[in-house]
């Protein structure tokens, strides 16, 4: 029912990820992140929310992204009909799809990149998202835009896509989550309100807000009344 992509830029130290699916709300279901323990997708036809927060506090704990979802899979008598994704903070990724996943259904993963889905168009929609990704120019943010539109042009979710959504993580900058919970064109909602949330006014403010490496920040002068 979703593709997702969780990715790591090593030289910048910011953090990524993005999904879209032919349901609804695919950010709540599928997304998990922190700058203290990496980030999760979490899918499938019966997809766990709790497996997504579980990959996340074990990484945090110190396992490695396989240590992580080797043992929140095993312990699941439902695996089957779900997928988990998920990369540590050095990197390091891994990915588990049940076997009873709606087809086509399979995972990529690799160091700084894991990208997964299920109930595809074809077994061409995985390569092409990564690849989108990898050959993308600009932000982070850009990248993960353009890997979901290079996923849909190649045959998608079955269905076509109603939700999407992304998020990126950088101790130097506030979270970006930005959520289409349903639309009927979401990858161009997506890249809509990306630009709204990159541009001013909106960056302006961004700019005096906390953030991990000054738990603190505000604006040093008070604002104009």
């Amino acid at each position: 029912m979703t593709f997702s992509l969780l990715v790591h830029d090593h030289e910048s130290g910011t953090y990524g990820g993005a999904a879209a699916t032919g349901s609804l709300c695919v950010g709540g279901w599928v997304l998990r992140g922190g700058l203290d323990s990496g980030l999760s997708a979490s899918q499938g036809t019966a997809p766990s929310t709790f497996w997504g927060e579980d990959v996340l506090r074990a990484m945090r704990d110190g396992s490695s992204a396989r240590e992580a979802v080797a043992s929140i899979t095993s312990a699941d008598p439902g695996r089957g009909h779900r997928q988990l994704s998920a990369l540590d903070l050095s990197g390091r990724t891994a990915g588990f799809t049940g076997d009873a996943s709606v087809p086509y259904a399979n995972h990529i993963a690799e160091p700084g990149l894991v990208v997964a889905g299920n109930m595809l168009g074809g077994d061409g929609v995985l390569p092409a998202l990564r690849r989108g990704y990898l050959e993308a120019v600009g932000s982070m943010a850009e990248r993960l835009v353009a890997a979901l539109r290079a996923a849909d042009a190649d045959a998608s979710d079955k269905r076509g896509l109603k939700s999407a959504a992304l998020l990126v993580l950088h101790p130097e900058r506030p979270p970006l989550t930005l959520r289409i919970d349903y639309a009927e064109a979401p990858l161009d909602a997506l890249e809509a309100l990306l630009g709204r949330a990159t541009s001013s006014p909106y960056a302006d403010w961004l700019e005096v807000v906390p953030v991990a490496v000054d738990r603190s920040r505000a604006p040093k002068t008070a604002p104009k009344v």
